[in-house]
This record gives structure tokens, sequence and C-alpha cells, in this order.
């Protein structure tokens, strides 16, 4: 089934038709990316609208979509409502997570269908990966790995955490990065207690932990990587602290199988961590699922009572953070599967000494 033929699948009761506005479910349907534009899934007929910018690139490669170029005389407003009549919609589906309240009451006002918010139910195909976003996600992986191989041997003391932070974007990109999939933390010593914690002037030095979270995009699909590292050395301290985190985030990849609940998960490595002494320097949730964007549903964290289905792909990167002195975190990937987990990521995991 493609990818469009399961957005199809969704009409009926509540709504004939889709109207498709932002650019990650634009891409998922019709697995191809256009910068800009909008579509309209009927099953009497889809249309994809862009600019003269992207038409041609639309026209080539957008299967199962009729294309029509907007214009200032002839915009979107109007030719949705020519495929709203053309196809006989009466109700459409809309992406409320995505339209700013200016955007909604605009085509409330002009759309000649009724609206009904589907983003939900659009997401929900995205949770369980194809094969080929799964290899994608594999390659992706593949670039962070070789560039955190090449990031380690640039790594000098009195470098601030911004030339660090500029070094890894530069081998993100070298290793065949399409982009990047946020923009990375890099953060030292005292920083590293701050999870998302910005690069800025501070410079490196001996004895400190420098915590690097970063991914990229590769054919439109997202990796995340965490790894922290020593300059020069660790303290007794610093290791135990380490340790702890990578037996926490061991743990819960031990306890990772589709059927299980996100927040079983995430308690089996925050118990870890707790019983170390720990728990009140564990904010944040275990993991989160990620494909097209970086953050996408299910989640593992201690709400998420559902079971993760197989095919997810989901980070697990549990941190111990301890304010004014240092943080850890550590964060791979992993391929969600009936009887366990393909981890994403090869990059070491012990306690790297740079």
């Amino acid at each position: 089934m493609t990818n469009l033929e399961k957005y199809l699948s969704l009409l009926g009761e509540h709504y004939d038709g889709l109207l498709l506005t932002s650019a990650v479910s634009r891409k998922y349907c019709a697995e191809f990316n256009i910068d800009e534009g909008a579509a309209i899934v009927t099953k009497n007929g889809c249309r994809y609208f862009t600019d003269s910018r992207y038409i041609e690139s639309a026209q080539n490669n957008l299967k199962g979509f009729e294309v029509r170029m907007v214009s200032k005389d002839n915009g979107y407003m109007k030719q949705l409502n020519e495929a709203i009549a053309d196809f006989g919609v009466k109700c459409l589906g809309f992406e409320e997570d995505y339209l700013t309240v200016a955007e909604f009451r605009d085509y409330e006002k002009n759309l000649n269908a009724a609206l009904v918010p589907c983003q939900k139910e659009l997401n929900a195909f995205r949770a369980v990966k194809e094969e080929y976003e799964l290899e994608r996600m594999r390659q992706a992986q593949a670039i962070t790995d070789r560039a955190f191989t090449e990031v380690l041997g640039r790594i000098r003391e009195g470098m601030t955490e911004k030339e660090l932070a500029a070094e890894l974007i530069y081998c993100l990109y070298k290793n065949g990065a399409d982009d990047l999939s946020f923009k990375p933390i890099v953060v030292s010593g005292p920083n590293s207690s701050m999870p998302h914690g910005v690069p800025g002037e501070r410079r490196l030095q001996k004895g400190d932990f420098i915590t690097m979270d970063f991914g990229v995009i590769y054919r439109d699909y997202c990796s995340d990587m965490t790894r922290t590292v020593a300059l020069g050395y660790a303290t007794d301290e610093m290791k135990t602290v380490y340790e702890t985190v990578l037996k926490a985030q061991l743990a819960g990849i031990a306890a990772t199988k589709a059927g299980v609940t996100g927040q079983t998960i995430d308690g089996t490595a925050r118990k870890i961590i707790a019983d170390a002494g720990y728990g009140d320097c564990f904010g944040h949730g275990y993991g989160h699922c990620l494909g097209l964007e970086i953050h996408e549903a299910p989640y593992c964290n201690p709400s998420n009572d559902k079971p993760m289905p197989a095919g997810s792909v989901s980070s697990a990167e549990p941190g111990i953070y301890l304010p004014g002195k240092f943080g850890v975190r550590i964060e791979d990937c992993l391929i969600i599967k009936d009887d366990g987990v393909e981890i994403l990521a090869h990059s070491p995991k012990e306690l790297i000494i740079v």
C-alpha cells in the first residue's frame, strides 16, 4: 500500500477529503519533498498545488497527483475550491497541529467545505515504518556514526563549544548529510548539566564532560544520537554517573520490544537511576520516536501506557544532570521488533576520554 493509499483509507464517515498543508504530511503522502504547497486528497481525485519555483519538480516526481501551479491571480484558495467542487467534497479533514489560528480562520471562512481536525489519524500511519524508510534511517545513522568518529579527533582543550559545534556540523555534512535533524547540542563542563543547552563561548578544559547530541536528515529521514565524552580525564564521580546512565540505557533497551508500553520501558531505565540515588536528576522521558520529524509519537515516557508497535523507531536516551557540575546522556535509536530491537547506532558507548 502506498502512503497515498493509506491516506485515502481514512476517507468515509467523518470526511470525504483531506487538506494537506504541512510539509511533513505532503512529503509523506506524495513520497517526495516539495518545499512549498498544499494538496487535496479525495477518492475522486488528488491535486497538488505549488508555485513556479517548484512546479517542474512537482510535475516530474509526484505520482498519483494532478499538479497545478498557483499564481497571484490563481491562488491556493481559488484552486482548492475548484477541486472541492470538481471532486464533490463536503467535509475536509485538516491538520490542526500545523495551522496558526489566522490560517485556520482563513480556510474556514473561504473554503466551500466543512473542516474537521484529523491530525491524530494522519500521524498514526507514520508510527510504523516501511522497509524503505528504515533503510534511509540506517543510512542516516551511518553518516552520524562516521561524523562522530571524525569529530573525536578534532576536540582540543581551549576550543569553544561553538567551535566544536562547527566542527561537528562540518563532519556531518562532509560524511553525507542532506541536512541536520536539529541544531546540535554541544555543551561542556557545568553546561553539560543542561539537557538542551546551547553551544556558547565556554572553552573546553581538561576534566570536562562534553555532551554532543546531533543527527542528520538523509533522503528526508532523521537520525539522532548523543554521546558524552571526557576531555583529559574523568573523576571517580564522573565515571560512576556515566556507568549508571549506561546501565540504565542498556536495561531500557533490553526491556524494549513490540507490545511493551512506553511507560514500562521508561520505568525500567528510570529505576536504575533512582536506585543509584540520582532519581531527581533525570527529568525528561527515556525516548521519543522519530522519522520524517525528529520527534514523533509514540513516546517511551511515563505518560504512555500504550504498547509500542513493531516497526517504530525510538530513541533510548536516559541522562543524569547535576546542576553546576556536569551531566551525562547516552542516546541510541532503535527499530522496535516483535522480539527485541535493532540498534541503529554503531558508535562505542563505553566512556571515551579524548
